[in-house]
């Protein structure tokens, strides 16, 4: 059982004044508001609201003077009396049920000192023992509760009730009361309008035993679940009827066994009777399938009830097999018919004679297979049919014809194979035709708004072209999902058209479009508001295939296998996208700059600097992101699966962004200046033999002199060259055989490097420390086997020292390999210089070795100060000392 009960507490058992949805008054309404929208505390006071349910109580408990609501269900209290309770002038409503004890006893004016509670709730207890002024004091009283409290008929028979002058509503389900002779003091409760006496043992109620609720109208009384009128000589005519001038909203006399001889003799008693409500569900007439010896309903059956104003009639779950003619005859003014979940086979002729006021006729649940041309004769007025869940397999042709303000028209979960019906139909808003079998719609024109053919076997798309062909003014809604759509045949084109709402979820259009059948489907639905197509194994969009709805404000495509979407894919006026639960890798988030909501959760993220863009984005935009956002997760790389895109840094990605705005900006240029560009390819192709030419030029007018190395240096070397013992050989060939002048005379520049010049045996620290402070520059050869030598790393680390150190430029990289910049920022030890320092490449065209090897000379050759920053360089200088121990390390 829930911790919170009554009229008020969610989770409590459904409620009379609920069931008639009858609003509360304004004061209780705010006790209800207040309640919902307050935090559930146990064993204190919160708001003007006493929690204390599950507390073991055994006395009630002091609570503040100005507490609106109190709640003590479920604890240990035996009894209340007159001082059990402090003045609680403010107090409207009272839990006091469901003790966890033998009985509660309420005393002699136990309540007196509540004088404005409205609701008192004492049900459950499994006993109560009333005092016969328990109630006394309670003038604004309107909801007494008291089900399941083994009460008996006295708690009506006597006087309790007799302060209670503003009681509407009282609950005595689940007792046991076996007669019912209400007290006259019912004389005065003008407001008494709500009783419920379901599951209890009333017998029988005669004329005169409700004697002093006669003159009054009752909102609602429930007599369900008892055992009325169960007595084989019964005598109906001494008996009467038990509610002569009582007049009722609704009476529920359902499970109380009525079979078809004493429904027809209850209603020949209570005939005259007024109410417009009458349920009596759960009964037993009928034949049900195979038995010959029982009866159906007959003409006579309801005759009792002409007199009666009935708007509504529930005779559901029961064993009617077949609706004989005229069986409603009698009831003019219905309005509502419900014979759901019965075993109603057979609709014979007229069977609805009579029902000329019906709105609505539902037929769920029962074993109807077919339909014929006179099943609904005698329904000029009916709007809704519900025929869902019977074996229905064929529909006559016209069986709908004379049914002119039919609206509502319910044939799911049948089994109609072929729909062919519509060709003398009058309009009908909603058609619902899914969970049947059809394979075919054999229709020119439907006269209809809504359809629904979820759920069935159709297969070929070009129904919808049907559908659409000529229906330009009715259809507004159409739903074929869950079907086999999966070709496409189109005899006639589609016309342009009023359709609003299209759901093509869960087919194989993705057969359809691969093919190239059908790229046009959408062309002519500029009205389309909402599409569906997820689950339909999609790969790709085809090109344009949005185009020509314009109006499109959402569109479901997820659950599906998008990797890709087409630039400008998507209608300008999409409002809300669904790619949920796809495989989407890397989409431009230009695509997504109109929308008000979008959901990309589950999808297949490869997060790297290509996905930067989206990432920036999705941390900046105004666009609503239905789905957790921690669903919005990498696949790829390893090291960032299931990493939640938000929580992604990207600014390792700017210098791969700025590259591609300055291509961008390339290209831009090339295109306006093409004088300019073809100056350009010229001098690319032939730069090698320009820069020689310029160098010859050069030497001659400067009488071919050159610029020699200062002699008067204290260094001994021009330049420490640090590479990779692995690079040696290329290094050799490559650079020490056009610098170094032991290996050419023509070479100006004496080199250290490690296995010429370092001394042998002495420590390798010490011969790479004294080769960089005895050469004027250091130059680091710097591949992928140099970012992975420990050495190579401590010797660079030395050269940035003595960088900081003389404030000099005595440091030059060269990159050489396949190195992106990105993998050089990376690289601890040397991204803070590649970031604030130029470099050089190798080239990797041959007509470029000898402008490199001129720029490296100038480099050697040339001495620039740095400027100073005091404290940056002390910064840097300490990160570069702990990445240096870190190496050696």
């Amino acid at each position: 059982m829930s911790g919170k009960r009554g009229v008020y507490s969610a989770g409590s058992r459904a409620h009379p004044r609920n069931a008639m949805s009858r609003p509360f008054t304004v004061v209780l309404g705010v006790a209800l508001l207040v309640n919902s929208t307050q935090e559930y505390s146990s064993c204190t006071t919160t708001n003007r609201i006493a929690w204390f349910q599950f507390c073991n109580l055994t006395h009630v408990p002091p609570v503040p003077e100005d507490t609106l609501k109190f709640l003590l269900s479920f604890n240990y209290i035996l009894e209340v009396n007159a001082t059990s309770f402090p003045l609680l002038e403010k107090l409207i409503a009272l839990e006091l049920g469901t003790q966890h004890t033998s009985r509660l006893t309420v005393r002699k004016d136990a309540f007196k000192n509540l004088p404005n509670l409205h609701m008192l709730d004492l049900g459950d207890n499994k006993m109560l023992l009333l005092d016969p002024d328990a109630f006394t004091g309670l003038f604004k009283l309107t909801d007494l509760l008291l089900y399941h409290n083994n009460l008996d008929g006295s708690v009506l028979e006597n006087d309790y009730f007799r302060d209670l002058v503003s009681l509407e509503l009282v609950d005595l389900s689940g007792n046991s009361i076996t007669h019912l002779k209400p007290n006259p003091l019912f004389y005065y409760l003008h407001n008494f309008s709500i009783l419920s006496l379901k599951l209890n043992r009333v017998g029988t109620v005669c004329e005169g035993d409700l004697h002093s609720f006669q003159r009054k109208t009752f909102e609602f009384l429930d007599l369900s679940d008892n055992y009325m009128y169960q007595s084989v000589n019964m005598d109906w005519d001494k008996c009467g009827n038990p509610f002569r001038n009582i007049k009722f909203e609704r009476l529920v006399l359902s499970s109380n066994g009525f079979s078809v001889n004493k429904m027809h003799h209850f209603c020949k008693a209570i005939k005259g009777t007024s109410f417009k409500y009458l349920k009596m569900a759960h009964h037993t007439m009928g034949a049900g399938f195979g038995y010959q010896n029982l009866k159906d309903p007959g003409n006579e059956t309801f005759v009792g009830l002409a007199e009666s104003d009935l708007k509504f009639l529930d005779i559901s779950n029961g064993f009617i097999f077949s609706l004989n003619p005229y069986v409603f005859a009698n009831l003019t003014q219905l309005e509502t018919l419900m014979v759901t979940y019965n075993k109603v086979n057979v609709i014979q002729r007229n069977a609805f004679y009579g029902l000329n006021s019906l709105h609505t006729l539902n037929l769920t649940e029962n074993l109807l297979g077919e339909i014929y041309d006179f099943t609904f004769n005698g329904l000029p007025n009916v709007a809704n049919i519900e025929l869902e869940k019977n074996h229905i397999g064929i529909i006559q042709e016209g069986a709908f014809k004379h049914l002119k303000k039919l609206n509502n028209l319910n044939l799911r979960d049948n089994a109609l194979k072929t729909i062919a019906l519509w060709a003398k139909m009058p309009f009908i808003e909603y058609i619902l035709l899914g969970e049947n079998r059809v394979t075919e719609l054999h229709v020119k024109v439907i006269n209809s708004s809504f359809i629904d053919l979820s759920g069935n076997r159709l297969k070929d798309l070009g129904i919808l072209y049907g559908l659409l062909s000529s229906n330009t003014t009715f259809i507004k809604y159409i739903i074929m999902k869950h079907n086999y759509l999966s070709h496409c045949h189109k005899e006639v084109p589609m016309q342009n058209n009023q359709l609003e709402y299209l759901d093509l979820s869960s087919n194989a259009l993705e057969i359809i479009w691969s093919s190239g059948e059908c790229l046009d489907v959408f062309t002519a639905l500029s009205m389309l508001q909402v599409l569906h197509l997820d689950n339909n194994y999609l790969r790709f969009l085809p090109k344009d295939i949005f185009f020509g709805i314009t109006s499109l404000t959402r569109l479901n495509l997820s659950s599906n296998s998008l990797t890709y979407l087409p630039h400008n894919i998507f209608p300008d006026g999409l409002g809300i996208l669904d790619l949920s639960k796809n495989q989407l890798v890397s989409p431009d988030p230009d695509l997504f700059t109109s929308l008000s909501q979008l959901d990309i959760t589950n999808n297949r993220f490869v997060c790297d600097c290509s996905l930067s863009r989206l990432i920036v984005w999705l941390n900046h935009t105004n666009v609503t992101m239905t789905g957790s956002r921690n669903d919005i997760l990498c696949v790829f790389p390893s090291t960032m699966i299931e990493v939640p895109l938000h929580m992604i840094i990207t600014d390792d990605c700017d210098q791969e962004n700025l590259e591609d705005l300055m291509f961008s900006l390339f290209v831009f240029t090339s295109v306006t200046l093409m004088v300019f560009m073809i100056s350009v390819i010229i001098y690319t192709h032939l730069r090698g033999y320009t820069f020689r030419l310029y160098r010859s030029i050069v030497s001659i007018i400067m009488n071919d002199q050159r610029q020699e190395v200062d002699d008067g240096s204290a260094c001994r070397y021009d330049a420490y060259l640090c590479y990779s013992s692995k690079d040696f050989e290329w290094v050799q060939n490559a650079l020490l055989k056009n610098l170094d002048s032991q290996y050419c005379e023509k070479n100006r520049f004496n080199v250290c490097f490690e296995e010429r010049d370092f001394i042998p045996g002495e420590d390798h620290i010490i011969n790479i420390r004294d080769a960089i402070w005895n050469s004027r520059k250091t130059i680091c050869i710097v591949t992928k086997h140099f970012l992975r030598d420990g050495w190579c790393v401590e010797a660079f680390n030395f050269a940035q020292s003595r960088y900081y150190t003389e404030l000099k430029d005595v440091l030059i990289v060269v990159v050489a390999g396949a190195l992106s910049q990105y993998q050089l920022v990376k690289f601890g030890p040397i991204r803070s210089f590649v970031q604030r320092q130029q470099y050089l490449r190798w080239p990797e065209d041959l007509q470029d070795i000898d402008w490199f090897f001129n720029r490296l000379s100038k480099k050697i050759l040339k001495g620039q100060l740095v400027e100073k920053k005091i404290k940056s360089m002390s910064k840097e200088t300490n990160t570069l000392e702990l990445q240096s121990i870190a190496t050696v390390s």
